[in-house]
């Protein structure tokens, strides 16, 4: 489907680095990010998981190394994975060395707490020689102790001069292959640092409400923010902080950007929410439909609703359509218009498969694309 204008979001310019292969920033799309939750020297568990994160579409995966023993375990874990790793650095300066020797992708550090201009000098000699990206991840609960003073509490402005400071730090370095992000658990905290940020600057921002809370919880206030954020174009990364399966993260993340019309990935369900005109369980059928259509990741949209009234109309804008109708026998469009009817019964099986069906025809017509301008 066509993108019409008032959907269309001007994203703020800003310059590009890269995580790995991965660009952020520039005209790249929106990366999405998580971060393992097991022990990193737990080398098989966090294999695993990373595996996991891959498969659900994350670009980038976060993992801690507090320690020497972590930053060791990190080599192989590097190994074993394609997804680009960041590593995640607090204070230590021969743990940001150790990751970046390591394969790490990125460091995400804050110079200013790991001590003197030399140490911060080979930290950042450690990610030129390795082709490490940095980022710089200041958070409204670990504030400078002189901004808080300064401020008298963690604010939108103590929060982007905390930012900058830390930038130059690495300018003064002669490094700029950096992205920056400023978090709050609070969303209207968060949302007025990262528009401070974005007007201060013009390096790539990860955005995120840090701590957002648990499945339901977070995703609710992480997407009035990040929403927010997206919506005015400020957004070159961003990772969705639940407490919950990180591979949540990365489902919501897509969804958020599926949502604003900035990224695509797997089949965008449009359902109602039933009512008495429902002509079949219209929830349990989005339930079940969803789960099944997990693996796709091609990009469509299929409209599933419950009767006449609005299915039509819904339909005409997808690339499939189920519409309730009478006496157990309902509609399908394909392309927005009426093809065939279909009985209650095989509803979920019948759906699954012309989504599957569809997703083959757009890949093989990918594959085969370069192939004929090549031979043109």
């Amino acid at each position: 489907m066509s993108v019409r204008p008032y959907r269309e979001i001007q994203r703020r310019k800003c310059r590009q680095i890269h995580v790995g292969p991965i660009a952020v920033g520039g005209d790249a799309p929106v990366s999405v990010q998580s971060m393992t939750n097991t022990l990193t020297t737990d080398i098989e568990a966090t294999v695993a998981q990373v595996l996991e994160l891959e498969a659900a579409g994350a670009d980038i995966v976060r993992i801690s190394c507090p320690d020497e023993a972590s930053t060791k375990a990190l080599r192989e874990i590097v190994r074993e994975v394609e997804v680009p790793i960041v590593a995640d650095i607090h204070f230590h300066y021969k743990r940001a060395i150790e990751a970046a020797e390591a394969g790490a992708a990125c460091l995400r550090i804050n110079p200013g707490n790991i001590g003197s201009t030399e140490r911060v000098r080979a930290v950042v000699q450690a990610a030129k020689d390795h082709g490490c990206s940095m980022r710089i991840g200041v958070n409204a609960g670990s504030l400078e102790k002189d901004l808080l003073e300064k401020y008298g509490e963690p604010c939108p402005e103590a929060m982007v001069e905390s930012a900058l400071n830390h930038a130059r730090i690495l300018e003064d370095q002669d490094f700029f292959e950096f992205k920056i992000s400023c978090k709050a658990s609070d969303v209207f905290l968060a949302v007025a640092a990262y528009h401070g940020l974005a007007d201060a600057c013009d390096y790539p921002l990860h955005i995120g409400v840090t701590e957002a809370g648990g499945l339901r919880s977070g995703t609710i206030k992480s997407s009035i923010g990040l929403g927010a954020l997206l919506w005015a174009g400020i957004g070159d990364s961003l990772r969705v902080s639940l407490s919950a399966d990180p591979v949540e993260e990365v489902k919501v993340g897509f969804d958020m950007l599926k949502a604003l019309n900035l990224r695509h990935r797997g089949v965008n369900v449009i359902s109602c929410p039933s009512c008495a005109r429902q002509q079949y369980d219209v929830i349990k059928t989005v339930e079940v439909l969803e789960q099944r259509l997990a693996h796709i990741t091609t990009p469509m949209t299929v409209s599933v609703i419950g009767c006449v009234v609005n299915g039509p109309g819904e339909a005409r804008e997808t690339d499939i359509g189920f519409t309730g109708g009478g006496n157990g026998t309902h509609q399908v469009y394909i392309a927005g218009l009426p093809d065939h009817r279909l009985k209650d019964k095989d509803i979920v099986d019948h759906l699954v498969g012309l989504v599957e069906r569809k997703a083959a025809e757009i890949q093989a017509a990918e594959t085969q694309a370069p192939q004929q301008r090549a031979a043109s």
